[in-house]
């Protein structure tokens, strides 16, 4: 006799379950109300992209296009799966998005949102995908919920605004020790960004044999990515390293001057720090990140950036740009850690029914109770009493309506508090005012 197979999530993915998927709700419903009040409207881009508009976007030398992609062939008769060995820039290769500021881009120049009234303001939620070693926060299939502003011009004010919305979206869903970290990147001129990149490089290179591998190989590839290393032991080496605040141009000293200004106004506390980069070409001037607890070491729930080079590297018209990506997932677990996850489980009201003549009032009672919002439980066959109350406290359910032949006949029906056992008579239009009032105090 064959072996049953018993089939589980995939390492690295899982299953997101009630009552935490309430919480899920909760934190993405809050994201839509918080970014529309700053005219943010919603867009869903696809989940897979061609291949090449990632390795452009994101960098084709990086761990995430070179690495981590999920990569396939778009055939007719199939997806076939392939090895990283295959080039990012053959035109039938598409990958399951690794992020979605790329996919936002692709779509405002293939729609020309160029001609919407600008700045253009968007935010999208779900998954992403990547293939890297799970641990706790970090997931192969994870979650962000993200916004961009394209077009219009790269004033200071705008910086400053989109990060108040994510502090003020971290603040609504009372999120606890979150720092805002920022810094200024300048722009990719010699005098500026480009001559610091060579002064860096510079710096390392004397190192050299006191740094990592990874830092080793950076020092040719990326120079600014040695800033992000973790290493214990390359710390106080990175301390002593040319500082970008020190090179940069007159235009972006003025322009990072005026986003701590705006930000000051705005009442957003912030931190500078100095080793905070993007470090791709298009990225510029603005940086910035959010921390918060509960989280280790890996505890940045967010991170942005101005990057006003991005559509034009992708075939768009010159525009300006900034956005973030918030981890969904580490967001959640940093709630859940500081106990602010709670979620409201079970029902509202459980409707025991007996007797054939009180069923046809059960079905509309639920009908009217779930109309009003409220969560209702009707058992499909009749119940003894007792099971009946049994049942609604293993539901977690706060009240328990009694609807029997008599209270048919009398149409008062009977609501019992689990809670204490109290209970009490309504007619219909009481018991909807009663349950109404006692939402809004609990609430």
């Amino acid at each position: 006799m064959a072996t049953k197979t018993k089939f589980q999530a995939i390492k690295g993915t899982r299953d997101l379950l009630p009552p935490e998927t309430e919480l899920w709700n909760r934190v993405e419903q809050t994201a839509r109300e918080v970014f529309s009040t700053y005219g943010f409207g919603e867009i869903r881009p696809p989940i897979f992209e061609p291949t090449e508009l990632f390795a452009r976007a994101v960098g084709g030398e990086t761990d995430i296009v070179s690495k981590e992609m999920y990569t396939f062939r778009d055939r007719p008769e199939g997806a076939e799966s392939l090895a990283t060995r295959h080039s990012p820039l053959d035109s039938s290769l598409v990958s399951l998005r690794p992020e979605a500021t790329a996919s936002v881009c692709r779509a405002y120049i293939e729609h020309n949102m160029q001609q919407l009234p600008a700045p253009l303001k968007l935010y999208y939620l779900g998954p992403m995908f990547r293939r890297e070693r799970p641990q706790k926060g970090r997931y192969r299939q994870f979650y962000q919920i993200g916004a961009e502003i394209l077009g219009g011009t790269d004033a200071p004010g705008i910086d400053a605004e989109v990060i108040e919305m994510v502090m003020l979206f971290f603040a609504r869903l009372g999120l606890e020790g979150v720092q805002l970290d920022i810094n200024s990147i300048g722009h990719s001129a010699p005098e500026c960004r480009r001559g610091y990149v060579e002064k860096l490089r510079a710096a390392l290179v004397e190192v050299r044999d006191q740094l990592g591998e990874d830092s080793k190989r950076r020092i040719d590839t990326n120079p600014l990515r040695v800033l992000d290393s973790k290493l214990e032991s390359e710390q106080a080496i990175i301390a002593k390293l040319p500082r970008i605040s020190d090179h940069l141009c007159d235009e972006c000293s003025k322009h990072y001057a005026e986003v701590k200004r705006q930000l000051d106004l705005r009442g957003v506390p912030f931190k500078e720090n100095w080793r905070l980069v993007r470090g791709l070409d298009y990225y510029m001037r603005t940086t910035f990140e959010i921390t918060a607890k509960g989280l280790g070491s890996q505890n940045a729930v967010c991170g942005g950036g101005r990057y006003d080079g991005l559509v034009e590297l992708l075939g768009g018209p010159p525009t300006k740009g900034i956005g973030f990506a918030i981890g969904e997932d580490r967001l959640i677990l940093s709630l859940q850690e500081a106990g602010k996850g709670s979620v409201t489980q079970g029902r509202d009201v459980y409707i025991a029914w007996m007797g054939e003549k009180a069923q046809p009032a059960a079905i509309a009672a639920a009908r009217k109770l779930r109309g009003a919002g409220f969560r209702v439980e009707l058992p499909p066959t009749e119940q003894k009493f007792g099971k009946a109350l049994g049942q609604a406290d293993k539901l977690g359910s706060r009240y328990a309506l009694i609807l029997g032949e008599d209270e048919v006949a009398s149409g008062q029906w009977t609501l019992k508090t689990l809670a204490d056992g109290t209970q009490a008579k309504f007619s219909e239009a009481e018991l909807l005012e009663f349950l109404r009032h006692t939402r809004v105090v609990s609430s």
